[in-house]
């Protein structure tokens, strides 16, 4: 996991959040489409240097998704917040052979402050190591194994 440094969010998702009056309310699943929703999913990728915000890997648009880090049913006030949003890769796959699920869409709801490391804090690489053989473990510190491995087996087991 490596360290996300959020940038300012897109001025076009600010104006149009600031759009909102009393008849019309800016909501992710009934009214967050085109253009804005590209260009978020976009500006993403940029602060990411278009790797997945958990395991790294390689990612455009079309192999990737907005991930809540803080899920939308837990915290529904953070549904539209900039500081929440993340790009993760697909984490599946629809061919055959499926591979195991990982990343956002293992995640799903999941979140826990006190047991997740997030890709957004500045230390998330030292919870880990990566050994030769390409698999994702957690680091020998006694102070972050707990919490490394929480997350390995929310993301990747």
């Amino acid at each position: 996991m490596k360290h996300i440094k959020k940038s300012d969010e897109p001025e076009k998702f600010t104006k149009w959040k600031a759009l909102e009056n009393d008849n019309w309310k800016p909501s992710w699943d009934d009214n967050f489409q085109t253009p804005e929703k590209p260009v978020v999913h976009d500006a993403l990728l940029k602060d990411q240097g278009y790797i997945c915000c958990y395991c790294g890997m390689r990612i455009t648009r079309t192999t990737s998704h907005i991930e809540h880090l803080k899920p939308r049913s837990t915290y529904p006030n953070l549904a539209l917040e900039y500081t929440n949003l993340i790009a993760s890769c697909q984490g599946e796959s629809e061919e055959p052979p499926t591979l195991p699920v990982h990343c956002g869409h293992k995640k799903k709801f999941w979140y826990d402050e006190n047991l997740i490391v997030s890709p957004l804090e500045i230390n998330c690489a030292d919870f880990f190591k990566y050994p030769a053989s390409g698999e994702i473990q957690s680091t020998d510190n006694p102070g972050k194994k707990a919490v490394a491995e929480t997350t390995i087996t929310a993301f990747f087991r």
